[in-house]
C-alpha cells in the first residue's frame, strides 16, 4: 500500500466561467509535487476568459461547453458531464463556475464534486452573496466550500472562513476581501480531501480515508 509520500497526485478537473484566480491559486500549490493534487484539465461555458488563458499558459488541456450550442440544458449538461469525464477526475471543482449542472452530472460526480461560494450558508445563496450579506447588515461574512447535490448552495458542508463586514465596506471591498480568505481555504481543503481521502455522511463531510 503506498504511503501519502508516493502516492500518486489525484486528477482535478476546475470548472470556471471568469477570471479564475481561484484557479490560479490551485495551479500555484499544484505546482508543489507534494499537494497531492494533478489539474488535469480546466472546463468553462464560454469562450475568451482570462480562467482559460490562465491554463493555457499552464500547459493544462481546456474545453468549453456552452449552454447557447445545446438545444436544452438536459443536452449541455450531458455534454459537460462526457467532456469532464474524459479526464477521470477524482474531483471536480467550481472555481466560479457560474452554471449550475444538472442530473447526469450529479448522477457521475455526485459526492466529489466542491464548490467555493462567497457568504457563510445556509445564509446569502445565489450569486450576490456578499452584496446580500452587505444588505442585511451582518457583521460577518466569508467563504464556504461544500460539496454540490441537487439544490442551489445546499450541499454538505467541508470548511468556512468568516470575514468581519466593515463599516465603509461596500459589495466590491468585500467581496474581494472575502476572495483573500476564499482563495488559500480552496488550496488548503482541495489538497487535504485529496491527499487524505474524505467521506460525506449526511450532512457531514469527513476528511481521513474509510
Amino acid at each position: 500500500m503506498p504511503s501519502d509520500e508516493t502516492r500518486a497526485p489525484v486528477d482535478v478537473v476546475v470548472l470556471v466561467s471568469g477570471s479564475g484566480t481561484l484557479l490560479q491559486a490551485l495551479i500555484d500549490a499544484a505546482a508543489d509535487s507534494t499537494y497531492g493534487v494533478r489539474i488535469a484539465a480546466v472546463g468553462a461555458d464560454r469562450d475568451g476568459i482570462a480562467g482559460l488563458e490562465r491554463a493555457e499558459r499552464a500547459g493544462i488541456p481546456t474545453f468549453v461547453c456552452r449552454v447557447k450550442d445545446y438545444a436544452s440544458r438536459d443536452e449541455w449538461d450531458a455534454a459537460l458531464t462526457e467532456r469532464t469525464a474524459a479526464y477521470d477526475p477524482g474531483l471536480v471543482v467550481s472555481a466560479g463556475f457560474l452554471k449550475l449542472v444538472g442530473a447526469a452530472f450529479l448522477a457521475r460526480f455526485g459526492g466529489r464534486y466542491l464548490n467555493s461560494h462567497n457568504a457563510l450558508l445556509p445564509s446569502f445563496p445565489g450569486i450576490h452573496g456578499p452584496r446580500d450579506a452587505l444588505e442585511y447588515g451582518v457583521r460577518i461574512a466569508g467563504a464556504t466550500l461544500f460539496v454540490v447535490d441537487e439544490g442551489v448552495d445546499t450541499g454538505a458542508i467541508v470548511a468556512q472562513c468568516a470575514v468581519p463586514v466593515l463599516d465603509d465596506d461596500t459589495e466590491e471591498s468585500l467581496t474581494e476581501r472575502i476572495k483573500q480568505a476564499e482563495r488559500p481555504q480552496l488550496v488548503e481543503y482541495v489538497g487535504r480531501m485529496a491527499r487524505e481521502g474524505f467521506v460525506v455522511d449526511g450532512r457531514r463531510v469527513r476528511l481521513g480515508r474509510a
